[in-house]
């Protein structure tokens, strides 16, 4: 390979080098990769590039929830990187989640040469397309050193961040095939041919157009009985809720949304799951922001409205009942702005008066019940968790209970981002994107379920001493509440087959991992006792024993005693 003991490693190096140049130069600072062999040239030009932040996990697919926190909680491209082989099958989770809900991954695969595919060689797959449509874009790269050098290394690196954050981000595939030898001798390699200047891309969804204001406008201006319904959102529309208050309707928004902040109901998923006052307000026109909503109530509301216009800034397609009459790809909030300005503010009505003094009702006989239980309750410990977070942290929601939990039971407030892995609503990798988000260096908080936790146990025992700072709060029910819910709660295999009881003490998986690991008894403890977590510094998890059947129980007194405060109003 060249002259002057050039060898293939070295000509890797060089050429992954100028690769992950071009990455830099495109907004990318954190790279996550894990051990491996074939991988050794792209690990390598990672780890010494200065303006890349490398972690390192012991698996991929740790690695890749790792990466999706970190780019969730930024908003930047994030590298995750593997060697050959099933490694890359393990990445396929979190790329799945990251195309779903709009996170910017680069994925670098390392892979065997042609010459070594389809012919038994060791620890080699098919990787070509392996992520099929989850991914916006794959390239199975040039062998370095077969073709041309720096200026299409430069222009790949380049491709792969630009494409991965241009509207909307999600992620990419690079498959990077080596020869040996695999390690650099260190010879000096000067790669021939230009490099590209930096490009500029749009990152967020397209303005609304002067047709998009008059149509909606004209939509909603004459309609007394609308709602708005806010889901999952990745940026910022606090015009919603001016456009609310203008329009004279409730908004009803999920905590992810980013709006569920004073002006928004305090307690409208009591409200929609209330037959009696869900039947007597179906509103005449929905105004969907964001994704579909995660509650059955939620989705009903939607349903059943007259008509029904998304607004659907990252083109989720977030209509599962196929009712949108209109859905308008574009940013929220200056659309939310425009027509607020545009239809004025309306006298409030008879319509808005009843979903206020139903929603104060319901909040006041919420939190009374749940107030008067000594014992954790899993809806209190969502409460008062969103409650008593600091301004500036972020809370990390798990997917089954809690994320339905907080929805139901947060009351409104400025100042706390929630996000959760909601594409594709899995519990796979919880732990690792939580600290993900940690990495970030934002105040860290997570709320889970206790499968949630042991499903993802390796990555706390590999990272929970690795400099990170989260807070766990974790109501171990000991297996799968959620489906207590559901109708396979009657069935005879329901305990073996869907709530799977563990039985494991999870403080010992705490002193395994080496996290720190506090159990409290009581309901009033909790908020205490997360503090204490944080001031403590590293990574701690707050255990609230929960006992299944009581937990159902007193989910069914909260409907039941909504229902009646509704009743007799």
């Amino acid at each position: 390979m060249g002259d002057g003991g050039v060898s293939e490693g070295d000509v890797s190096l060089a050429c992954m080098g100028a690769f992950v140049h071009a990455l830099v130069d495109e907004g990318v600072e954190s790279a996550c990769v894990s051990p491996g062999s074939r991988s050794t040239p792209i690990a390598l030009a990672l780890y010494r590039h200065p303006g890349i932040r490398v972690h390192v996990h012991l698996d991929e697919r740790s690695s890749a929830f790792f990466a999706l926190g970190l780019a969730k909680a930024t908003g930047k491209p994030v590298v995750v990187a593997c060697t050959s082989g099933t490694a890359a099958a393990n990445l396929f989770p979190a790329v799945v989640e990251a195309s779903m809900s709009r996170a910017s991954l680069v994925v670098l695969t390392a892979d065997r040469p042609p010459e070594l595919r389809g012919v038994g060689a060791n620890q080699t797959i098919d990787q070509l397309e392996l992520f099929g449509r989850y991914v916006k874009w794959f390239v199975d790269a040039e062998v370095p050193g077969d073709g041309p050098e720096a200026g299409y290394w430069h222009s790949l690196g380049a491709n792969a961040a630009t494409r991965s954050r241009a509207y909307p981000p999600g992620p990419v595939h690079v498959n990077l095939p080596f020869r040996e030898p695999l390690v650099p001798s260190g010879a000096p390699v000067e790669l021939i041919g230009p490099t590209l200047g930096r490009r500029e891309v749009g990152v967020r969804p397209p303005l609304p157009r002067g047709s998009d204001v008059e149509r909606l406008a004209a939509e909603v201006g004459g309609v007394e009985r609308g709602a708005i319904v806010a889901g999952g959102l990745r940026h910022g529309a606090a015009a919603a809720v001016d456009l609310a208050r203008a329009l004279g309707w409730p908004l009803i928004a999920e905590p992810a949304s980013g709006l569920r902040v004073p002006g928004a109901l305090a307690a409208g998923q009591f409200l929609l799951a209330d037959r009696g006052f869900a039947s007597a307000h179906v509103p005449d026109l929905v105004l969907q922001v964001g994704a579909a909503p995660t509650s059955r109530a939620g989705l009903a509301l939607v349903a059943a409205a007259k008509t029904l216009v998304i607004v659907d800034p990252d083109r989720l397609v977030a209509d599962p009942a196929r009712h949108a009459s209109w859905t308008i790809a574009v940013d929220p909030g200056p659309l939310a702005a425009a027509v607020a300005d545009r239809v004025g503010e309306r006298v409030p009505t008879v319509w808005l008066q009843e979903w206020r003094d139903a929603d104060a009702s319901a909040r006041r006989v919420v939190d009374e019940l749940i107030d008067s239980w000594d014992e954790p309750f899993e809806g209190r410990v969502a409460r008062d968790l969103a409650a008593a977070l600091s301004d500036g942290s972020t809370l990390f929601v798990g997917s089954s209970m809690p994320v339905r939990d907080l929805d139901a039971y947060m009351p409104p407030r400025n100042g706390l981002r929630v996000l959760a892995n909601r594409g594709a609503s899995g519990i796979d990798g919880f732990v690792s994107t939580v600290l993900g988000v940690a990495a970030s260096g934002v105040p860290t908080y997570a709320l889970c379920g206790d499968l949630s936790l042991l499903h993802d146990a390796g990555s706390l025992v590999w990272s929970a001493k690795r400099g990170h700072s989260a807070v766990f709060v974790v109501p171990n029910n000991d297996g799968g509440v959620m489906f207590s819910f559901l109708g396979q709660r009657e069935l005879p295999e329901f305990e073996a087959l869907f709530t799977t009881p563990h039985g494991l003490d999870l403080g010992k998986l705490a002193d395994a991992a080496g996290a720190g690991h506090v159990r409290i008894e009581r309901a009033g403890d909790l908020v205490p006792a997360v503090a204490r977590a944080a001031n403590a510094d590293g990574v701690w998890i707050v255990e609230v024993p929960s006992d299944r059947e009581t937990n159902v129980a007193r989910h069914t007194e909260v409907t039941v005693a909504v229902g009646a405060a509704l009743g007799v109003r």
